[in-house]
């Protein structure tokens, strides 16, 4: 498979109020669940696009606040990432608040950055018209974080707890500070990413069990 290196310049006045790119909708007011089956625990992730909003290098940002729950109901991970959708309907992301627990006691807020500070730069994480082969920066923070995402397929058909969808799009997922790390993610349209199958942590699965 070919690799096509995408780069879209960021223009402030080049973007457009809420995220209705098909293949990754962010309606504020819905709630995505997921079930997270690690390999000798399960977790339980929420995601909720709120109706707030946060300006960051002049752009109007969607804030989703994302939370993940250990087995036992204590809060494992709680994060509020910031998106934007371009006149051209690429999704952007401008970057996290996160928060890291172990039975209720903060332990880091590492992995935090904002998109014009200290040299962070806005990524990609949903291209308006992608095709087998691009290959996109979504996270571009030095000394943070730099993931990086490729189109692998347009057309997949899978089944998840939410449901059954077909023509979905499959990316894959890395950064080259850990090259071995490594996820597939896949979109559905008009619902947006239903699983994820990672490596990390002796291997991870994330899917959609319920949207409102």
């Amino acid at each position: 498979m070919t690799s096509n290196l995408v780069t879209i310049p960021f223009d402030p006045n080049n973007f457009v109020s809420g995220v209705t790119n098909p293949y990754l909708p962010l309606v504020p007011g819905t709630t995505f669940t997921y079930r997270n089956l690690l390999k000798t625990t399960e977790e339980l992730n929420t995601i909720e696009v709120t109706r707030d909003r946060k300006t960051i290098l002049g752009v109007a940002v969607t804030v989703v606040h994302d939370q993940v729950f250990l087995a036992d109901g204590s809060l494992a991970e709680d994060t509020f990432d910031w998106y934007a959708q371009d006149e051209q309907g690429n999704v952007w992301y401008f970057g996290e608040d996160t928060k890291e627990y172990d039975h209720g006691v903060l332990v880091t807020t590492a992995g935090s950055w904002e998109a014009g500070k200290n040299g962070a730069l806005a990524g990609i994480v949903m291209l308006a018209d992608p095709h087998v082969g691009d290959v996109y920066k979504q996270e571009d923070a030095p000394g943070v974080v730099a993931d990086m995402a490729k189109v692998v397929s347009l057309d997949e058909t899978l089944t998840v707890p939410y449901g059954t969808f077909t023509h979905c799009i499959e990316t894959t997922e890395w950064t080259p500070v850990e090259p071995g790390d490594r996820s597939h993610k896949f979109y559905a349209r008009n619902v947006g990413n239903v699983l994820e199958v990672a490596t990390r942590q002796g291997g991870e699965t994330d899917e959609l069990v319920a949207v409102k």
